[in-house]
């Protein structure tokens, strides 16, 4: 899994990283439902996800105030 660079991020609009952000929760729906059914082999996905998450909300954040 490659870890998403904040520079990449910045360089996507913001409909592309609306985009992003609903594959990331939908990825981290199912993550909790594998979960829960005790079908999840990588625990540590939902935290890459969760930074995934807070990191593209941080960039539209910054995207909005500078528009």
């Amino acid at each position: 899994m490659a870890t998403v660079k904040a520079n990449d991020l910045r360089l996507k609009t913001a409909d592309e990283l609306s985009d992003q952000l609903a594959a990331l929760k939908k990825e981290q729906f199912n993550l909790r439902f594998r979960k829960a059914t005790g079908q999840l082999e990588n625990t540590a996905r939902q935290g890459h996800v969760r930074r995934e998450i807070a990191q593209v909300l941080t960039v539209l954040k910054q995207k909005a105030v500078s528009a």
